[in-house]
């Protein structure tokens, strides 16, 4: 099981561990922006655990001051007599960096900046940023999301969102990634990567904050996945497995069985971890070493 929480689209997203979606959430994150830095009241960024859960058995709109009941209720009445107070509210999944230097030890340590994914009054906004770096989510949905998840669940806290869509809502918008990596990178050539079942798949992108376009992949018909991309700058940010996990509820929803793809030989240990299992000999497509995989 793990989470993934998106700044662009304030989003947080719950998969299984074979990336299965479980249940989207909106939510609302530091109105600062990004950042790890301690004093900057940025939602910080990169792999974290839930350290600790906090709350269990508590009362929606439990107040907690310090990771402790204060003994309030909150309450319209209650938020009128201290307007300026951040309200921590109903549970608190207590979040920890995982990567050193980064979001771990120093001025940079999640933990130690007390950054909670947590609920919040009914008031507050979900869907835009407003926090002071933690992640606020309505009450109802922490509940649902505390009794879900355990101590030590991966969070990742990206700077991408996904889109799905038909080939002419998104064909425009995936083929300059495309072309980036299979033709201008690799080598293909263009004649080999447009074909005629764009116009009949399934096609998911990702977007940075600005809007640009990073990755995409499809999903035909008949529960093939491919041509997957992301540029390079973005590779080892887990826009591929973002992408896989997209395509992969896409096709639960359509109820598509076994899925296949055809990995590049130096990609196979990547789609093991999603599920896939690689079967028969290799073989060359469009010059390029490539092994069947059965999910």
């Amino acid at each position: 099981m793990h989470i993934r929480i998106s700044l662009p689209l304030q989003t947080l997203e719950l998969f299984d561990a074979r990336s299965n979606l479980l249940a989207t959430y909106p939510v609302s994150t530091a109105k600062n922006g990004a950042g790890e830095q301690n004093g900057s009241y940025c939602t910080p960024r990169g792999r974290h655990i839930i350290r600790a859960k906090v709350g269990a058995g508590e009362t929606a709109n439990t107040v907690f001051k310090r990771r402790r009941p204060t003994g309030e209720i909150w309450s319209p009445e209650l938020a009128a007599q201290f307007p300026n107070r951040d309200w921590i509210l109903t549970r608190i999944l207590w979040l920890s960096g995982t990567e050193p230097g980064k979001n771990r030890l120093g001025d940079v340590d999640t933990m130690h900046r007390y950054i909670y994914i947590h609920g919040s009054p009914d008031t507050v906004a979900m869907g835009a940023p407003g926090s002071i770096g933690c992640v606020r989510m309505r009450n109802r949905d922490i509940i649902e999301l505390f009794d879900r998840v355990p101590v030590y669940t991966p969070v990742e806290i990206v700077e991408f969102g996904l889109t799905s869509g038909t080939w002419a809502e998104l064909g425009a918008l995936a083929k300059p990634v495309r072309e980036a990596v299979f033709v201008v990178e690799q080598g293909v050539p263009l004649a080999l990567d447009w074909d005629e079942f764009d116009a009949v798949s399934r096609h998911v992108i990702a977007r940075d904050s600005k809007g640009e376009v990073i990755g995409t992949g499809r999903l035909l018909p008949d529960g093939h996945i491919g041509r997957m991309a992301v540029l390079a700058a973005w590779r080892g940010k887990h826009v591929g497995r973002a992408l896989m996990a997209q395509l992969i509820a896409e096709a639960a929803q359509q109820k598509l069985q076994p899925l296949l793809l055809h990995a590049q030989v130096q990609a196979v240990g990547f789609y093991e971890k999603l599920g896939f299992v690689a079967e028969g000999d290799g073989f060359m497509e469009a010059g390029i070493p490539h092994r069947r995989m059965r999910r």
